[in-house]
């Protein structure tokens, strides 16, 4: 008995999320794709695979980046949307500020993510963001400084912060890496 699950296991179930999390419909997506709702709706369920155009087009529409679709690894089937292995967490995004994260929620289907972000020496985010948000994060190692809300922190290991739904932006100027855990409602990635 083979105990891997294939690679898009939940592949469906996070695409319903992040659709539902961005306030659209089946309709509202399938347009967008220019697709059909059936279509859309067997590609949530996993009864359809999407081709790698499709994944293309569809983290396109829900702005993530396609590392999120493509990230789902094999897990032992009674493992999964129960247990993240340290070997196989899902990267997001690319790291040209010097951020690396990884998801460390097993899915998508929850009311938030919980993500493990690396934030290298001498890096800072180019452009503030401003989520509609709740953010709580905890710093494990290192030292982050963190302006939001117009306010400026700065913060280190046992340390932990809020933002809520506010323009916030992060910088590492310390010659050490920073190490955080948020944790993000809704889901974004």
């Amino acid at each position: 008995m083979n105990s891997q699950a294939p690679l898009t296991a939940s592949l469906g179930a996070d695409i319903r999320a992040l659709r539902k999390t961005r306030g659209l419909t089946l309709n509202d997506m399938a347009t967008r794709l220019d697709r059909s709702v059936g279509w859309l709706s067997q590609v949530e369920r996993d009864l359809s695979e999407p081709t790698i155009s499709d994944l293309r087009q569809i983290a396109g529409c829900l702005d993530v980046p396609m590392s999120m679709l493509f990230g789902h690894t094999n897990a032992p089937h009674n493992e999964q949307g129960y247990v993240v292995r340290a070997g196989a967490r899902r990267p997001i995004g690319a790291s040209e500020e010097g951020l690396i994260e990884e998801l460390l929620s097993p899915d998508l289907t929850d009311d938030f993510e919980m993500v493990h972000s690396t934030f290298q020496a001498h890096s800072k985010m180019q452009t503030p963001a401003d989520r509609p948000t709740q953010e709580v994060g905890y710093i494990i190692s290192g030292q982050l400084d963190l302006v939001i809300g117009g306010r400026a922190f700065t913060v280190g290991a046992g340390d932990s912060f809020r933002i809520r739904h506010e323009p916030y932006q992060w910088a590492n100027p310390y010659a050490e890496p920073a190490v955080a855990i948020w944790v993000i409602a809704p889901p974004v990635y």
